[in-house]
């Protein structure tokens, strides 16, 4: 009844996809509101307080982008770019290796019933571990070099997403399978060709799920022991308050962890065009 006296109104029914021009125009406003919510709120501090850096201004970010991007009288180096090199080839590695291992494991689970009974309980235990909290055993059984940043990440990712994969195998219809193996599919096959497609899309969302935590981890990683990278140069410079500094980073953070879901979004469409058709 109550759909019906909506659709009388001529209005949009729930879940019904926006115009891609509204959705261009929304986006546009909200991020204006949020700068313009910065603007006063910095300007509201700085009345009282001229000197105040913890929320800078525009000239304060400006010269703190500078001193980012222009070259270091000390290291000889611009901050930005050997900080973007070491945060982003750690952040890949350690992404790349995790997903590696949560498609074997989490394909194992769902596929064969001795390795969901052997699999399953350690990785719904290790899920309930903090990364962060287990810094101390990578730093014992790793050490502190590269090798422990991308230990933390992959094996920070592995239980979540290999029990998310386990999950997306499990809700393959079994009459696929039924139908493969009659047409004489082998196991191999009906692994590649039925099952692996139907859980590549949502694989793919898991993986974008991940990237947040796994930024998590590798920052908090930086930030105990790093000697360069975004969680180094953040702790670095948030002791000398120099906020005008680390403001710009985690824009720069933010706008690398969106350009990362974006193209695993374009992946998805390209892989799995069936699995986007009507999505948001």
């Amino acid at each position: 009844m109550f759909c019906l006296l909506v659709l009388k109104k001529g209005e949009t029914m729930i879940r019904q996809p926006g115009s891609m021009k509204g959705k261009i125009i929304l986006g546009i406003i909200s991020i204006i509101i949020l700068l313009l919510a910065y603007t006063w709120i910095s300007n509201s501090i700085h009345k009282t307080n001229p000197d105040d850096t913890t929320i800078p201004g525009w000239e304060q970010l400006k010269t703190g982008l500078k001193h980012s991007f222009e070259i270091n009288k000390r290291s000889k180096e611009r901050w930005i770019v050997v900080d973007s090199v070491a945060t982003i080839s750690r952040l890949l590695m350690g992404l790349s290796l995790g997903v590696a291992l949560s498609i074997i494991f989490g394909m194992l689970m769902g596929c064969f019933s001795t390795f969901e009974a052997l699999l399953v309980p350690p990785m719904s235990l290790l899920a309930k571990i903090p990364p962060t909290a287990a810094l101390a055993v990578f730093f014992v059984l790793v050490g502190t070099d590269t090798n422990m940043y991308i230990a933390m990440i992959a094996f920070g990712i592995l239980p979540s997403l290999s029990q998310s994969i386990y999950l997306s195998v499990k809700e393959v219809p079994d009459e696929m399978i039924y139908k493969a193996y009659t047409l004489g599919a082998s196991h191999g096959e009906v692994l590649w060709n039925v099952i692996f497609p139907q859980v590549l899309p949502k694989m793919i969302d898991s993986v974008r799920l991940q990237i947040g935590p796994a930024m998590v981890y590798l920052i908090a990683a930086e930030m105990v022991c790093g000697d360069v990278g975004f969680g180094y140069r953040i702790r670095l410079q948030s002791r000398l308050l120099n906020m005008n500094v680390v403001y710009p980073y985690l824009v720069f953070l933010a706008l690398f962890g969106y350009t990362m879901d974006y193209s695993l979004r374009i992946l998805q469409r390209i892989v799995s065009p069936w699995y986007r058709k009507g999505k948001v």
